[in-house]
């Protein structure tokens, strides 16, 4: 079983670091100096960074509302 606190770290250590690689995939893609398939090959792993990109994003977005919304609950008392 694992610990749901250190798939969350992990999320967020990701996040930037996935970032990273997808500025470096942009870069390299524009400089013109890769062949049709390793322009393919580059884009479809840009594809998979976004998603995860966006997977992180979506999980943060939960438990900024989460917190929002117990924020919420203790002013109301």
């Amino acid at each position: 079983m694992t610990n749901k606190n250190t798939e969350n770290d992990q999320t967020n250590i990701n996040f930037e670091e996935n970032m990273q690689m997808l500025e470096k995939l942009v870069k390299e893609m524009e400089s013109g100096d890769l062949t049709l398939e390793q322009s393919l090959k580059a884009f479809e792993k840009g594809v998979k960074i976004v998603r995860k990109c966006q997977e992180s994003l979506t999980q943060a977005e939960v438990r900024v509302n989460k917190l929002m919304q117990e924020m919420n609950l203790d002013t109301d008392n």
